[in-house]
């Protein structure tokens, strides 16, 4: 498959990335409104949309932060459909109230149906690495923070006053047993079924 052309609103993903202030309130003031007026229809208020505003604008930011994410639609076809779908999820999971799902929103053919269920992917993985990092031990998860932000395993052994063989057989089992934590939830299986 060809490789799309970025879409001029990468921009508002580089603000993110960036934290340029200007383009982030014109994030707020340009799509925001939407956003607000759909979850407020949908058993919402402002405050709660606001909140699902902030939580997508977090998740977009770091997967563009880690994955480089590149936008391939308009900025607005993407946002509004994260947060309509992160509002559906979180209506689904407190209450039995009705949603109203206007599909008209977006295009088919502008790829921000795909580039959202990437999105989601992406926050899925996060959320269950996260929920199963937190399960480990606490040896474990200090082994494994510096192993992600210190690049040499020699500094990782100096640094925790062990030595490089028991650090590095350490961090194996900690790896391991992150592993079997993540392939045992079953939000593994759900995720699984997202590919």
């Amino acid at each position: 498959m060809k490789q799309k052309d970025l879409h001029s609103d990468q921009k508002y993903i580089d603000a993110l990335v960036h934290n340029d202030t200007r383009l982030i309130t014109e994030i707020y003031e340009k799509f925001a409104p939407k956003v607000i007026g759909y979850i407020k229809k949908n058993s919402g208020d402002e405050a709660r949309a606001q909140d699902i505003i902030q939580e997508v604008l977090v998740v977009i930011y770091k997967q563009a932060k880690e994955k480089g994410f590149g936008l391939t639609c308009p900025f607005d076809a993407y946002f509004f459909l994260l947060c309509k779908r992160k509002w559906i999820n979180q209506i689904h999971k407190t209450s039995n109230k009705g949603v109203t799902i206007n599909e008209e929103v977006v295009s088919k053919d502008d790829g921000s149906l795909d580039l959202m269920e990437e999105t989601a992917l992406f926050e899925a993985k996060n959320d269950l690495f996260k929920a199963m990092f937190d399960q480990l031990g606490n040896a474990c998860k200090e082994l494994l923070k510096l192993t992600f932000t210190v690049k040499s395993m020699e500094e990782v052994a100096k640094q925790l006053g062990q030595s490089y063989g028991y650090v590095r057989k350490k961090k194996s089992l900690c790896i391991g047993k992150l592993t079997e934590l993540v392939r045992s939830s079953p939000r593994f299986e759900y995720i699984k079924k997202m590919l």
